[in-house]
């Protein structure tokens, strides 16, 4: 089967799944469990790119291991984080801004979406499974640099559900930790996941896959990530005016005095 054949399933696939989330969304007349979601829609891909062989190559395996990883750990997470019957503030504005007909037309607006950009950023997936070159030291690089991204932004999540669980923390900053060197290591950790699955697609020849690292980052950096978290936030805690004047906004460095 054609490479773009295949990219094309793993579309209809994961629209399909997001067709179930926006059923059930109108149901729980919520939309948050969208974000448990997001990480399995690469999965529902990856299954959809590995059906079509009979053996699946080393770097297929290796990479499937590693979203699959990335994925139930990151899902396990956010529906924990979430669980209850409150829409998230985010979705409650957006639900708010397109009413009356949200129900109808987040099918679109929020379950589409993020099929859709599952799909894009699922490009490495494709070229790790379509891949058929044996595994060298490129792969070992970008494996060390998914491992790294993914045990970095458990340490920064469980640290900060620990700082949120304690009531005296609700307008204070969390500046101890990996939190001590950068003010999203969850983030800086899901870019590293993502430039390391993209090397080790592009070890195995499939360079084109690179969008797929790009738009994570501008999507951490500039959209739902750190731009986003930071519109408002020193207005609700004054003490992050000075977290920004001492600590990097992404990379992890050495806080500034």
């Amino acid at each position: 089967m054609q490479v773009l054949d295949l990219y094309l399933n793993g579309l209809w696939a994961m629209l399909g799944f997001g067709l179930i989330g926006w059923i059930i969304s109108v149901f729980r007349n919520n939309v948050t469990h969208v974000d448990s979601m997001w990480s399995l829609f690469f999965v529902v891909a990856g299954f959809a790119y590995i059906e079509s062989f009979s053996t699946i190559s080393d770097r297929g395996m290796l990479v499937t291991i590693l979203v699959a990883t990335w994925a139930l750990r990151l899902c396990i997470y956010l529906t924990w984080r979430n669980w209850g019957p409150h829409e998230d503030h985010r979705y409650a504005a957006i639900r708010k801004n397109n009413a009356p007909y949200f129900r109808w037309s987040s099918i679109y607006i929020v379950f589409g979406l993020q099929a859709v950009l599952a799909w894009i950023i699922s490009l490495p997936i494709l070229g790790g499974v379509t891949s058929s070159t044996p595994l060298n030291m490129i792969d070992m690089l970008g494996m060390l640099i998914a491992i790294f991204g993914i045990v970095w932004e458990s340490i920064a999540d469980w640290q900060l559900s620990r700082f949120k669980h304690h009531a005296t923390n609700k307008y204070k900053v969390l500046d101890t930790g990996v939190w001590r060197y950068s003010r999203h290591p969850n983030y800086f950790g899901e870019c590293c996941v993502w430039w390391g699955f993209f090397i080790i697609a592009a070890a195995g020849g499939a360079w084109w896959s690179i969008p797929s690292a790009i738009l994570m980052t501008l999507l951490l950096l500039k959209v739902s990530g750190v731009a986003l978290l930071e519109k408002d936030i020193a207005e609700r805690r004054p003490e992050y005016l000075r977290y920004i004047k001492t600590t990097n906004a992404f990379i992890p460095s050495k806080p500034r005095s």
